[in-house]
C-alpha cells in the first residue's frame, strides 16, 4: 500500500491525524483538517499524493491508510523517549528560542541532537520507500531540517522543497549552534528553500557567505531570483513565500444571533478585546495583559464598558518555560479580575483549552479589536483569520511590529511587544477610532481583509510549487 507509488510527498513533523476514543473505549485513527492540509490536498489528490509523518502519540502509530479524498497517510512512529528529546529537547528547546532570537536562552545538549539526527534519518528513511522515481518532496519545518540531505543521499532522483514555517535568524545567532555547520548541509541539499518573509531568505544567505559560499541574485517574494551554489557545484534556490490561511473559511455567516447571544453572555460591553494564542512564551500574552491592566488603572479604559476575552491553547505543557508563561498569565488574569471585575462580572474572560473552528469564528466576528502582541513571530495566522472575518469592515487590529504578518497587513495599529507603552497607545489609539472615526477604520480593515483574500494558502502552495517545479528544470 506504502511502495513507490506516490509522485508527490509531504513530510512534516506532525501527520494531520487525531486518535479518537469513543463512550465504549473503542479507539479510532481519524484524519484531521487543518490550513495546510487544505492547502495540499488538491496536488496531494491529483498527483496520487502521501503525507508521511507522527502521528501524534508516543509509541503508537496506524498502520497507513487512505482518506476519503484518496490521499495516503503514512506515519512514523515516535518513542516517548524520541519524543522528549527530538521534539520537546532539540526541536523546542534548542531549536525554537534560538530562531526567536533568545527569547528564552537555548539549551544545547549532544543527546537532543543525537536523536534529531536519528529521527531525521527515520522520516527520510520513510519518505524514501513511498516516494516515486522522480517525485517531488516537499519538507516542513524546523523538526526535519536535516532530511534533504539524507533524503539527497538516498534518493538523488528526487526533487526537495524546504519550507521553514518560522523566522530564521540572523547569522550572529545562529552562529550559537554547535551543530550549525551539519545543518545548514542538510537544507543546501534541497533544490527550494522557502522562508515567510525576504529578511528571513536574506539572513540565511547572509548566513551561507559567512561559511564562503556563492550566493547569486537577491531575495525576492513569490518567484526565486536568489540562489546559493554549494562547494559541490549544486543550486539552491531560495525565496519568500509569505503563508497564509483558507480565507473563504472565514468570511462572514449567517450566525449574527450567535455572535450577538456571546456578546449578551459577556455583559454587552462596548468593546469586546481578543486574544488567541498558543500558550507560548513567544506571544508576549502577558505584556498585553499589563497594559490592559494598566489602561484600565488609569481610567483610559472603564472596566464598565470593556471586555478582554484571552483564549490560550495548551502547548508544550511539559516544557518549564511553558509551565511557568501559564502561570504568570494566569497569576495576571486573577490580579485583574480581582481588581477591576465585579462577582459574576470578570473584566477578563479567560479559557486554557483548544476551541472548536466554529466557535473560534464566532469569537472572531464578536471581536471589536484584535490583540496580538508576539515577540517573534515567522508568520502569526491568527491575525489574517481575525481580519478574514471582517469582511464588512468592521473590527480594528492591534498587531506586533515583530509579526510576520505586521509585513502585508500594514493598515492594523502596530506596536512593538517588548514596550508596555506601545501596546497601550496601539490599543487605545484602536478604540478611539472606532468610537471616533469609524469610516477610517473601516476602510483599513477592508483594505486588509482584501490583501488576505487575494493572497491566500492556495496561493502560497501554487508559488512555492511553482517555483520548485522551475528549480527542477
Amino acid at each position: 500500500m506504502s511502495g513507490r507509488s506516490n509522485s508527490f510527498v509531504v513530510v512534516a513533523n506532525r501527520l494531520p491525524v487525531d486518535l479518537e476514543t469513543a463512550a465504549d473505549g473503542t479507539r479510532e485513527w481519524k484524519a484531521s483538517p487543518g490550513g495546510l492540509v487544505t492547502a495540499l490536498s488538491p496536488v496531494l489528490e491529483e498527483h496520487q499524493g502521501c503525507w508521511v509523518g507522527w502521528p501524534g502519540v508516543a509509541d503508537e502509530a496506524p498502520e497507513p491508510f487512505t482518506t476519503d479524498n484518496g490521499v495516503l497517510l503514512h506515519p512514523v512512529r515516535l518513542t516517548n523517549e524520541d519524543f522528549e528529546a527530538f521534539y520537546e529537547g532539540f526541536s523546542n528547546a534548542t531549536l525554537w528560542p534560538l530562531y526567536h532570537d533568545l527569547i528564552v536562552t537555548p539549551i544545547y545538549n549532544r543527546d537532543w541532537w543525537d536523536t534529531y539526527r536519528e529521527v531525521n534519518l527515520r522520516f527520510a528513511n520513510e519518505v524514501a520507500a513511498v516516494a516515486a522515481e522522480n517525485a517531488t518532496v516537499w519538507v516542513q519545518d524546523y523538526q526535519l531540517q536535516l532530511v534533504p540531505g539524507i533524503l539527497r543521499q538516498l534518493r538523488p532522483d528526487l526533487t526537495i522543497g524546504f519550507f521553514l514555517h518560522i523566522p530564521f535568524p540572523s547569522p550572529d545567532l545562529f552562529r550559537q549552534l554547535p551543530w550549525r555547520e551539519e545543518l545548514v548541509r542538510g537544507l543546501l541539499d534541497a533544490n527550494l528553500i522557502g522562508f515567510h518573509l525576504e529578511s528571513n531568505a536574506r539572513n540565511f544567505l547572509e548566513l551561507a557567505r559567512t561559511q564562503g559560499l556563492t550566493v547569486e541574485g537577491e531575495v525576492s517574494t513569490r518567484e526565486v531570483t536568489a540562489h546559493i551554489v554549494t562547494n559541490s557545484g549544486h543550486s539552491v534556490g531560495v525565496g519568500a513565500f509569505p503563508i497564509s490561511i483558507a480565507a473563504s473559511e472565514f468570511a462572514e455567516g449567517g450566525d449574527t444571533g450567535d455572535v450577538a447571544q456571546l456578546r449578551a453572555e459577556l455583559g454587552n460591553p462596548a468593546h469586546v478585546i481578543l486574544g488567541v494564542d498558543r500558550l507560548d512564551y513567544t506571544k508576549g500574552i502577558l505584556q498585553r495583559l499589563t497594559a490592559f491592566e494598566e489602561l484600565l488603572e488609569t481610567g483610559a479604559l472603564n472596566p464598565e464598558k470593556v471586555t478582554f476575552v484571552q483564549l490560550a491553547t495548551p502547548s508544550r505543557e511539559r516544557i518549564d518555560h511553558y509551565r511557568a508563561t501559564r502561570s504568570k498569565v494566569e497569576e495576571a488574569v486573577g490580579r485583574i479580575n480581582g481588581r477591576f471585575g465585579r462577582l459574576g462580572a470578570p473584566v477578563v474572560h479567560y479559557q486554557h483549552s483548544s476551541v472548536p473552528k466554529d466557535v473560534l469564528r464566532r469569537y472572531y466576528r464578536l471581536a471589536d479589536i484584535m490583540l496580538v502582541t508576539p515577540f517573534k513571530d515567522g508568520m502569526n495566522l491568527v491575525a489574517k483569520e481575525y481580519v478574514a472575518s471582517h469582511s464588512d469592515g468592521s473590527g480594528a487590529l492591534v498587531l506586533s511590529e515583530f509579526a510576520g504578518a505586521a509585513a502585508e497587513l500594514t493598515q492594523a495599529n502596530l506596536c512593538n511587544p517588548f514596550d508596555i507603552e506601545s501596546i497601550k497607545r496601539a490599543l487605545l489609539s484602536a478604540v478611539k477610532a472606532l468610537e471616533e472615526s469609524p469610516e477610517t477604520m473601516r476602510e483599513r480593515m477592508t483594505a486588509m481583509n482584501q490583501q488576505v483574500r487575494q493572497h491566500d494558502i492556495a496561493l502560497w502552495s501554487q508559488s512555492f510549487l511553482g517555483a520548485l517545479d522551475q528549480e527542477q528544470a
